[in-house]
């Protein structure tokens, strides 16, 4: 099968709200819904988004799945926004249909837990996804949403690049080419040992987190090493760190990400502003081709070297 891209976004288009994890708080959908509308967007809220229970979970995993399934093959939906991560996507991943969604390739945004999903949309149904800002968690908030990547990303069917305003910088300089993958490093690492596990994929790396020390980021690292993830890889983003606060501050993180990594060969890039972040969440197309060039510490870009949607 081919890589599917979705359709790229229009004015006043729909987007499908879901919760696959936890329960979102109920003023912060209804916040992100007020800024998507202020964008000329319209929105659908799903039957089991605002669930509450059982646990933490926004629904049973039945109930989620559904919401999920009825998103994607709703005629009215242009794109699937979910609510929050938290915890619960790999929950729905027996229970998912490769046939129906890929019948109906459409964006599906998020990120966190989301990255669960981000890995089945790439390897079960072959579809370009994105690791974006989400309604309760981003939408929500002044200056939540980077809007110059998110248009770049969904409306425009024309390449596109990240440079030194996204945060991008350089930790060891280099050029690597080939596909973007990644997500939330930790849901990331969890999928390996699993029938939906992340595959060596030739091209860059995109990893970022929240509340994770140093030691944890090395051991991580270390895992992926061992699983032969690192393998094919060509380059490797890193995000923020902003949320991973710890003692000896960012310094002891970056020499922890370089200890891990002292016997990989390729260009290394920290702080882009995409998941785990603080303000103005940039979307990342998950599945597309990518150049990493860090050559220059001054002007380092990541750039995707085609559309991420179809015109």
């Amino acid at each position: 099968m081919s890589l599917l891209k979705p359709a790229a976004l229009k004015p006043g288009a729909t987007f499908g709200i879901v919760s696959p994890a936890s329960t979102p708080r109920t003023e912060s959908v209804s916040a992100g819904r007020v800024t998507l509308g202020t964008l000329g967007f319209k929105s659908k809220l799903f039957p089991h988004a605002l669930a509450r229970g059982p646990l933490y979970y926004a629904g049973t995993p039945a109930q989620r799945a559904a919401d999920l399934h009825a998103a994607f093959a709703d005629p009215e939906v242009d794109a699937v926004l979910c609510t929050r991560g938290g915890w619960g996507s790999a929950e729905l991943l027996p229970l998912l249909d490769r046939a129906l969604i890929r019948a109906h390739p459409k964006p599906f945004l998020g990120y966190s837990d989301l990255t669960t999903l981000h890995l089945w949309l790439r390897n079960e149904a072959e579809i370009v996804s994105f690791q974006a800002p989400m309604l309760a968690a981003d939408f929500s908030k002044e200056h939540g949403v980077d809007l110059a990547s998110w248009r770049a990303a969904l409306l425009s069917s024309s390449p596109w690049h990240l440079g030194p305003e996204s945060g991008l910088r350089v930790l060891r300089p280099g050029v690597a080419e080939g596909e973007l993958s990644g997500g939330c490093l930790a849901i990331f690492a969890e999928s390996l040992g699993t029938a939906w596990a992340a595959r060596p994929r030739h091209g860059v790396l995109m990893l970022e987190d929240i509340d994770v020390k140093p030691y944890q980021w090395d051991r991580m690292l270390v895992h992926l090493r061992h699983a032969g993830i690192l393998e094919c890889v060509t380059g490797i983003v890193f995000g923020d760190m902003a949320q991973c606060r710890c003692e000896g501050g960012a310094s002891a993180i970056e020499d922890s990400l370089l200890y891990a990594l002292r016997d990989f060969a390729g260009p290394i890039a920290i702080g882009v502003r995409s998941g785990h972040v603080e303000q103005s969440n940039i979307t990342l197309p998950f599945g597309v081709q990518a150049r990493l060039d860090l050559r220059n510490a001054d002007q380092p870009r990541l750039s995707f070297l085609e559309a991420s949607v179809s015109a």
